[in-house]
């Protein structure tokens, strides 16, 4: 049996449909382009379910849960 081509993801609580292969930026951009630039831009910031921050390179898997934060809270986490 085959995989499927696509695969669901969860991005701040919305379903997006990504290809095998897809990063978690991927994922981000299928729910919301603008947003996905200003992860780019360091100005946002993608975790996971648990708030941990995911590489916007990494491989994205069937089922992941994104959310996108403040890039700045993320920082001022890990000054602390």
């Amino acid at each position: 049996m085959t995989e499927p081509d696509l695969m669901t993801a969860f991005v701040n609580g919305a379903t997006v449909s990504i290809a095998r292969g897809a990063s978690a930026l991927d994922a981000v951009r299928a729910h919301d382009a603008a947003v996905a630039d200003a992860v780019v831009a360091g100005d946002r910031a993608v975790t996971d379910s648990r708030g941990l921050p995911v590489a916007v390179n990494s491989l994205a898997t069937g089922g992941a849960v994104y959310r996108i934060v403040s890039a700045r809270s993320l920082r001022e986490q890990d000054a602390s």
